[in-house]
């Protein structure tokens, strides 16, 4: 402990938590936390998330092939569902690890699982390169089997991040729920307006 000036005890501060909980009903978020922290944990969940449908395929691959007879028991005991997890093993023995693509999501993979294999990995290079959602890479897909050309999406950048007070915030909300918009489709369609007004078009 150290002593002030005037002799008496200074107690340190308590630092500030910025821990976050995760529990089987949601996150504990504290009451402060930097956006930097906010950002990454949204990250960190994301990558849970999206991996979870390869490990718990993984999981049920490894008990069904080594524990044939039991397996079905350890499914049970897990509560989880037994169909999506029909689903998940189906998708997972399609792709080998070596052919799981990290910057493609679960579903990516699970729409051409039922192609061959040099088919599959080749909508998954186009999608890769052209950044598609897994909606449009069914859509290609689709428009593909009735003899037409896959659509490629235009390069998308992201914009620079942007700090704005919570009372500027709140404005453009409401103006984009009066449109009956989604909040980002609402903040692009404003940038197109001020670009077109600032170059007279």
């Amino acid at each position: 402990m150290r002593r002030s000036p005037g002799g008496g005890v200074v107690r340190p501060r308590p630092q500030r938590q910025e821990r976050i909980l995760t529990t089987r009903v949601g996150l504990q978020l504290p009451v402060v936390l930097r956006y930097d922290r906010w950002e990454r944990a949204g990250q960190h969940l994301f990558q849970i998330a999206d991996s979870s449908a390869w490990c718990l395929g993984d999981w049920l691959v490894y008990g069904q092939e080594r524990y044939a007879d039991r397996y079905q028991a350890g499914v049970e005991a897990a509560g989880l569902d037994y169909q999506t997890l029909r689903n998940y093993a189906w998708v997972t023995r399609r792709f080998e690890y070596w052919r799981r693509r990290e910057s493609l999501s679960f579903g990516h993979h699970a729409e051409v699982a039922s192609l061959p294999p040099a088919e599959a990995d080749a909508w998954l290079d186009r999608s890769e390169q052209h950044r598609w959602s897994r909606n449009q890479l069914r859509i290609n897909l689709r428009e593909s089997r009735r003899g037409k050309r896959a659509v490629a999406t235009p390069e998308r950048t992201r914009l620079p991040r942007i700090s704005a007070s919570g009372d500027r915030m709140g404005v453009w909300r409401e103006a984009a729920s009066k449109a009956d918009r989604e909040f980002d489709e609402w903040i692009l369609s404003a940038l197109d307006r001020a670009a077109a007004h600032e170059l007279g078009r």
